[in-house]
């Protein structure tokens, strides 16, 4: 069996292992390096950066490449994988990588709110003007393309409001009129959804989540196709960006598991689902694996499951009495940032210009790796003492 052959949780695993890099441990220990030495000046004239290659710490060592091979591997059809320091970064690097003064982009209004604020604040004092887009568009996307569009992001699903987009179709469209598609694959991993198979030319994670696992590191990463693969790792290196090598270490200690957490991620998730429509307080569920969600159809088409991450409506509540509940549970931490082994609650309110939002005065969950029963209780007591609130 070749290292393509084998399947997702197999990669997970393997890569990045290489024993050229590792030696005798069973894994890549940290390289810290900044100044990276050669044997003579001509060694040194010859030397180009590279994954595999030591030239100097901004390119990286063999702790660095480790992650990136293994995070390539997950794509089929992949060229490599650029990390960044941040998720954020992961996704404002290739935009200012792919786009020139003039240009326009389409963006989904259920975006990522700091990729929205870089949207309208950066790129609009750069001239890159972005128009917001319906995110259950599909292929009706085609008539939003203008002679100025160079690129298509995607998110699916999205940050609070769960819609999951046509991915495929929105790709289709987009490489029939020559236009690039970035998609936020945070959510769903390459394990849930491959996205350069289903069309996507570049697609980013904030490493920060499920890849990390553990809410103690910051990193994101980019994995292209060779039509964009070469510019965007140019430009990060042009750009400055590096990884500290021991971030790099902790993420790669984090995906070997990642398939055993996303597993009971998704299954307690799914359980609190449920149980959250059968409350009398709760309207809409945002579950993209449950049909009330928008785009369900394509998430029971396109996806090999779900993750951890969802929100709900409280009805007939207002901001004050949904402050009291989220204040009153005891096991969900109050914070920013999701896919750690702990659950978190928030307080959503989703902001639209090109679109209505499914629901309003929404709590969003991220439902983490404690028995889910024990959530509910404590999701079941907020409700009662939120009730008696004024």
């Amino acid at each position: 069996m070749t290292r393509g052959d084998r399947r997702p949780s197999t990669k997970l695993v393997d890569g990045g292992r290489r024993r050229e890099w590792r030696g005798r441990l069973v894994n890549v220990p940290v390289e810290r390096a900044s100044t990276i030495l050669f044997d003579d000046l001509e060694a040194l004239k010859d030397s180009r950066p590279a994954l595999g290659t030591y030239r100097y710490g901004l390119q990286g060592t063999a702790t660095h490449w480790a992650l990136s091979e293994a995070l390539t591997g997950l794509e089929p059809g992949a060229a490599g994988t650029i990390l960044y320091p941040t998720g954020l970064a992961a996704i404002t690097a290739p935009l200012l990588s792919l786009l020139s003064p003039g240009d326009g982009l389409l963006v989904p209004d259920s975006v990522y709110g700091p990729t929205r604020k870089f949207c309208d604040k950066i790129l609009k004092r750069l001239g890159i003007r972005a128009r917001y887009y319906d995110p259950l568009v599909g292929r009706g996307i085609d008539e939003l393309i203008d002679d100025s569009t160079r690129l298509i992001l995607l998110e699916s699903p999205g940050s609070l409001t769960m819609e999951v987009q046509d991915v495929p179709g929105i790709c289709a469209i987009a490489r029939e009129r020559g236009v690039v598609t970035l998609l936020d694959n945070t959510w769903a991993t390459p394990l849930l959804f491959p996205a350069i198979e289903a069309g996507v030319d570049v697609t980013i994670i904030a490493a920060t989540k499920y890849i990390g696992g553990h809410a103690d590191v910051m990193l994101g990463a980019v994995t292209a196709t060779p039509d964009h693969y070469e510019r965007l790792q140019t430009a990060a290196w042009d750009l400055g960006h590096a990884v500290s090598p021991d971030d790099a270490w902790l993420c790669s200690r984090g995906i070997r598991t990642m398939a055993v957490r996303l597993k009971q991620h998704e299954e307690g998730a799914l359980k609190i689902a449920y149980w959250l429509k059968e409350r009398p307080e709760v309207g809409l569920v945002l579950h993209p694996a449950l049909p009330d969600c928008p785009g369900h159809e394509h998430w029971k088409r396109d996806f090999k499951g779900s993750s951890g991450l969802f929100s709900f409506e409280l009805k007939d509540w207002g901001p004050q009495r949904r402050a009291s509940f989220v204040d009153a549970l005891e096991l969900f931490g109050i914070g920013y940032s999701w896919g750690g082994y702990e659950s978190l609650v928030l307080p959503v309110d989703p902001y639209r210009t090109a679109s209505k939002a499914p629901a309003a005065n929404l709590v969003r969950l991220h439902i983490g790796l404690e028995d889910p029963d024990d959530l509910i209780a404590d999701l079941s007591a907020a409700f009662d003492q939120a009730g008696r609130s004024p």
